[in-house]
């Protein structure tokens, strides 16, 4: 019986969590400190975390248990969402130990399992729990390593995979990736990880849709106008950021992985039930009928690229992209990126969906906003024609997690004028309580063996055949869409303002 993590408790089964030894791959790399650990110490903290749990970091340095908890320690103090709490830490963190090898090195897999089997032979889990945090290019090393010692097999447990992004770089890396992953491991082991599946909000769309009937009878062509996915960030290319990002990019970086996984939760068709796969399946079919652009003309028309030049970001003043630390001065890597998606069904048919995603914006928020098809031009919305449109749906997915509902109402006053209101949700204000870190849920549905909220591989290959379209136009064209240019902190070039403008609509105010 799968895990239901959209039903509460007593209303179905719930598999139970049960204990495991995680293994963290790239255990020194900020990941492991300012998110892994620190998950598991809050899902601690709430007495969520199975006992008998050990945790295992995998990396190059030489380090010894004491060193390696120390420093876990420094980070948990600084970033745990629950505080830090000494009696707890050091209870948590007898449990923590560090195993020093390459990740090239056969050797310090074989030394590996031989700990893993005197933990089993101790009394402890036999389950195992392989979560590969590393840089993308060990990614193959660590799972065909895995598999040559032996260590993807359990005789009396289980054992899964979690494999961070990104996952390949285009359509064919994935596919080697997916390939190498389910050579080593069951894709029902697999977990391939979105942190921003995690989210509360993000969970909370199908809930929102398929819950509320006011919702899903008007989520459709004939109600919708448009859909705008919005992701902004204020930060730029710091701590040696620029070294990966000036390969990867906007599109490859934030598109193809999480900003299409939050459309095809919006855009789904209700699942036959709330399995993992009955869910993947439905996001997958949205995936598949993305409209491709398959010409440079296409891709011109519906995507705008552009990079931040220096300008004003909270105050500081910043160097453009061009001149960031470890950036090539020619660069010709997005750091912002707008696009027109479509989708070809029957549901969606003439509802365009704006995702765009930029570094060096005003501020950090994450928001999808459904807004919906005005009321005629008569009786009350013929009197202001200025007015700002009036039944929007904004979903927050952070900060400030929650959900508003933009209204048009009545001021105070003898004359009929018209005043935009919103009506608003907040999960910390309606529940009392901040949400769970992302990676306290994933790591949590990873150890509880359900995927709902991870990635399938086909998912992944579906994303990357639209992105793929837009890459090559990009980089193997030999007329390639323009680089359009935005001041850092501003929301954007003038061109991704065109590119609603062109249908008579305007991104929403954030």
């Amino acid at each position: 019986m799968e895990l239901n993590p959209f039903r509460e408790e007593g209303l179905g089964e719930r598999r139970v969590a049960e204990p495991c030894n995680i293994v963290i791959f790239g255990a020194t790399g900020d990941l492991t400190h300012r998110k892994l650990i620190p998950a598991l110490y809050n899902l601690a903290v709430d007495g969520d975390l199975p006992t008998g749990m050990n945790t295992i970091g995998f990396a190059r340095r030489e380090k010894t248990d004491e060193v390696f908890r120390n420093g876990l320690e420094e980070s948990n103090r600084k970033v745990s969402r629950q505080g830090h709490d000494d009696a707890l830490w050091d209870q948590f963190s007898q449990n923590i130990h560090y195993h020093q090898s390459n990740f090239t090195d056969l050797e310090g897999y074989a030394s590996l399992k031989k700990r893993l089997d005197e933990i089993e032979a101790a009394g402890g889990s036999p389950n195992r729990l392989y979560y590969v945090a590393s840089a993308p290019e060990f990614f193959d090393d660590i799972l065909l390593h895995l598999k040559s010692s032996g260590l993807n097999e359990s005789k009396t447990g289980w054992c899964r995979a979690v494999v961070e992004k990104p996952f390949g770089t285009d359509l064919a890396t994935a596919t080697h990736l997916n390939q190498v992953v389910n050579d080593t491991f069951e894709e029902a082991d697999t977990y391939r990880i979105d942190h921003y599946l995690g989210k509360e909000t993000a969970q909370n769309i199908m809930v929102l849709r398929f819950a509320n009937a006011i919702f899903e009878l008007l989520w459709n062509n004939r109600f919708i106008d448009h859909v705008q996915v919005t992701c902004s960030e204020p930060l730029g290319m710091e701590g040696g950021r620029g070294g990966y990002y000036d390969k990867a990019g906007a599109l490859r970086d934030m598109v193809q992985n999480h900003l299409l996984q939050l459309v095809s939760l919006i855009a789904m068709e209700p699942p036959a039930d709330l399995s993992a796969d009955g869910i993947r399946d439905e996001k997958v079919k949205v995936l598949k009928t993305l409209r491709k652009y398959n010409t440079v003309d296409e891709v011109a028309e519906n995507v705008v690229r552009a990079q931040y030049t220096e300008g004003t970001v909270g105050g500081e003043d910043v160097v453009g992209y061009r001149r960031e630390d470890r950036v090539d001065p020619g660069s010709m890597t997005e750091s912002y990126v707008a696009l027109r998606v479509l989708i070809d069904n029957w549901r969606w048919a003439g509802v365009p969906f704006y995702v765009r995603m930029g570094k060096r914006l005003p501020k950090k928020a994450t928001e999808i906003s459904i807004h919906f098809k005005e009321a005629p031009k008569v009786l009350f919305n013929s009197l202001d024609s200025d007015i700002s449109p009036g039944n929007v749906l904004v979903i927050r997915i952070q900060p400030n997690e929650g959900i508003s509902l933009g209204i048009r109402s009545k001021q105070p006053g003898p004359a009929a004028q018209l005043q935009p209101v919103k009506m608003d949700f907040q999960y910390q204000t309606a529940f009392g309580k901040n949400s769970p870190e992302a990676y306290e849920r994933l790591l949590l549905d990873a150890i509880a063996g359900d995927a709902t909220l991870f990635a399938r591989k086909d998912e992944v290959e579906e994303a990357w055949k639209f992105v793929d379209l837009i890459e090559d136009a990009w980089h193997k064209s030999n007329h390639p869409p323009k680089m359009a240019e935005y001041q850092a902190g501003s929301w954007g070039p003038v061109e991704s303002d065109d590119l609603l403008r062109r249908d008579g609509r305007t991104w929403r105010r954030m």
